[in-house]
């Protein structure tokens, strides 16, 4: 049998069944599931399971190892730093790290003249701080958020998330959010230039004034530029521009959540670095730390300064492992200059991305922003129509072929690729060999 013959052999996968059925046993069931796979230890856009067999990663830990997993500098990192200094409290004593990273942040992140920061353990956290800031630099309440949005699974992140699936019986959730359709062009463009049917959008957005609250009680509009979650839709540039321009009138913060965007996903350190809007505030997490439990709300000063003492901050937020490993990650991009990789790699996966909807059908869409690519699967090319059934088939044939795969959408019908951005050229075009092959397996 030849090797070619050898890599479309089905994996075993029998000590992961094992090990899931033991999760069941111990672990509360609504901690999901995406994909049934295992991990003893990682390197690279490399997984190697429980059963000892090597996964190309195109999940990427969701959106968390843009530099790769367990890239060296940072474990070193890591492990110099927890030899000195585990947790402080950084209420109680600063240190050095904390600073460190936020200056880096100020640096590659400023908001304006002067900007300033607070680190989080999560994206949830992150955008919890996120309004609490934005209510009391404005002293209102009301929140305008956008359908397909995922910003966490916290009281509030829970209740600006669109999701229904992603909340069900936990309400009541946080009053005072009120949602907007999100621009999606391929959904609702009806033959329209792309301008034209944000200028549509904006209107909306102007008319839901006089419908739906008040913009003198809103505090803030938070908005993913590229939604993760709700399948990588990217909101149309002019919309960006109209939303800056809407919340300088009625003086409302805009937030952008970066969390899964930043830190070179789209070619760049922020996806709002391709727009020409700068935020008033933003939130970070995900790949800041390559998998230590960080993140970030970073600000325009006076907005940050708003928050009354004691209001913002907790325990572990800052952790000085924590924060070194993001010093280390953000170190580590740059000298390897991660976001030009990106854009090496958005090349690749776009094209191959193209090559796949001319092929077969099923693929209504493929869209992206540098290295944040997606492709959506429809019955009868039809918007309208989505087809959750081919991803889901999709994604258990890949992974039997040792090829992990996230679907996105709030109908699970979409594919988006989140592999490490170091992930070498060879593991890229077979990862798409593998999605190739199974995909003429599945419509045939």
């Amino acid at each position: 049998m030849n090797t070619n013959e050898l890599k479309k052999e089905s994996l075993s996968f029998k000590k992961t069944a094992a090990l899931i059925e033991r999760r069941k046993r111990v672990v509360a069931q609504g901690v999901s599931i995406f994909v049934g796979s295992s991990a003893t230890e990682a390197h690279g856009a490399t997984i190697i399971d429980v059963d000892g067999n090597e996964l190309i990663d195109f999940g990427g830990g969701i959106g968390v190892v843009n530099a790769g997993h367990c890239p060296p500098p940072v474990v070193k990192a890591i492990q110099e730093q927890a030899s000195r200094l585990l947790h402080a409290g950084f209420n109680i004593s600063t240190y050095e790290t904390y600073l460190e990273l936020s200056e880096k942040l100020v640096s590659l992140f400023p908001h304006g003249d002067s900007t300033k920061v607070m680190i989080t353990n999560t994206g949830a956290e992150a955008v919890e701080n996120a309004i609490k800031i934005a209510r009391q630099a404005t002293k209102r309440s009301a929140v305008l958020c956008f359908s397909d949005a995922f910003h966490g699974r916290s009281l509030m992140a829970m209740t600006l998330t669109s999701k229904i699936s992603y909340k069900t019986d936990c309400g009541p959730f946080a009053p005072e959010v009120y949602r907007l359709p999100f621009p999606n062009y391929y959904h609702d463009t009806r033959g329209m230039s792309e301008n034209d049917f944000a200028e549509q959008e904006l209107l909306r957005l102007h008319d839901a004034t006089h419908t739906l609250v008040d913009p003198n009680n809103v505090a803030a509009i938070i908005i993913e530029l590229v939604q993760g979650e709700g399948g990588f839709n990217i909101a149309p540039k002019r919309y960006v521009e109209g939303l800056r321009e809407f919340c300088d009138e009625f003086g409302i913060m805009l937030i952008f959540d970066e969390v899964q965007s930043g830190f070179c996903r789209t070619g760049k350190w922020a996806a709002y670095q391709h727009f020409g809007v700068t935020p008033d505030i933003s939130t970070w997490a995900k790949s800041m730390g390559s998998g230590m439990p960080i993140g970030a709300v970073i600000g325009k000063t006076e907005v940050m300064d708003a928050a009354a003492v004691g209001t913002i901050g907790g325990t572990y937020p800052g952790n000085p492992v924590c924060c070194a490993a993001a010093i280390a990650t953000i170190k580590y991009m740059e000298e390897i200059d991660l976001n030009s990789i990106a854009n090496e790699v958005s090349k690749i996966v776009k094209d191959r991305l193209l090559k796949l909807k001319e092929k077969f059908s099923v693929i209504g869409d493929v869209r992206g922003l540098g290295a944040m690519q997606a492709m959506e699967f429809v019955e009868n090319n039809d918007p309208s129509l989505p087809d959750g059934d081919t991803v889901a088939l999709l994604t258990k044939a890949c992974l039997k072929r040792g090829l992990i795969l996230l679907s996105a959408g709030t109908n699970k019908n979409v594919i988006r690729i989140l592999s490490p951005l170091v992930i070498t050229k060879e593991k890229l075009m077979q990862g798409f060999d593998i999605i190739e092959e199974e995909l003429k397996q599945i419509t045939n």
